[in-house]
């Protein structure tokens, strides 16, 4: 049995109806640069790839090959932040760039704004508390208040929530299980 075997998530494809808006989109809200770009071999419809981290050749991959009408089978695409600036200006060129139906989440965990792409595909950008709940878990927030008012408030959800810990005992539980 291997001992160093740990694959993880580098990268996802999804299917679209429009390349060119899905591009345009996840470029000027992520920050994302299209890498290649071109007609598959295999896949025999467009394709385009794009990273925001010059080691990883793409991030996101799209092919232009969702049948017209198909719903998206996609439960969310996730983006990290680090904090609630970050967050907001994330909800802020979402909005701009048309997505929809915005809202925004605290799961305890972590804060989260939750939006439908160009696509009608599920988009969470998020960033972690210092908390620990129990999962699933989920209160509305304010995004628009002080920071101040919006941490105060989630702590004295998560404090209340009895599966209630700090994350670094969470993770030295969960790591021991691992």
């Amino acid at each position: 049995m291997s001992t160093g075997y740990a694959p993880y998530i580098a990268h996802m494809g999804i299917a679209c109806f429009d390349i060119e808006r899905m591009i345009h989109f996840y470029g000027q809200v992520f920050g994302l640069k299209l890498t290649d770009r071109g007609v598959g071999i295999s896949f025999p419809y467009k394709l385009a790839f794009m990273s925001a981290h010059p080691t990883q050749h793409h991030q996101l991959a799209f092919a232009q090959n969702r049948p017209e009408g198909a719903p998206s089978t996609i439960m969310q695409i996730s983006f990290k932040v680090n904090d609630l600036a970050q967050l907001r200006e994330a909800r802020n060129r979402a909005l701009t760039h048309g997505a929809t139906k915005m809202r925004c989440i605290s799961h305890g965990n972590a804060v989260s704004i939750y939006c439908m792409d160009p696509e009608d595909n599920i988009v969470e950008v998020y960033f972690d508390t210092p908390w620990y709940v129990a999962q699933p878990h989920g209160d509305p927030i304010d995004l628009d208040a002080p920071d101040e008012q919006i941490w105060a408030d989630i702590e004295k959800v998560v404090r209340a929530d009895p599966t209630f810990m700090p994350v670094e005992q969470w993770q030295k539980e969960v790591f021991a299980k691992i």
